[in-house]
């Protein structure tokens, strides 16, 4: 999948590097932001199915797993951390 320059950038600015990009985008949850994209977080199941791939390398990359990214279009525009529950709908 392409990433913007935005998100290169950000992902550089926010300390996400690739290896969690691709995790997320191989392994996350997905909701629609009701705006055309789709974020792509870790939640309860998403990190099992994580385990279950990687195993221990979760525990070491764990402190990671708090980002997200935000995909229009086949296309990564954003990625960030989160600070706060991402809601349902």
């Amino acid at each position: 999948m392409n990433m913007s320059q935005h998100a290169q950038k950000r992902s550089q600015q926010r300390g996400v590097p690739p290896l969690i990009v691709d995790l997320l985008l191989r392994f996350g949850s997905r909701e629609h932001d009701r705006h055309g994209a789709e974020i792509c977080y870790f939640d309860h199941q998403s990190k099992k199915r994580l385990h279950s791939y990687a195993g221990s390398l979760v525990e070491k990359i764990s402190e990671q797993l708090d980002a997200y990214v935000v995909v229009a279009e086949g296309n990564v525009i954003t990625v960030g951390k989160r600070f706060k529950r991402i809601n349902n709908a």
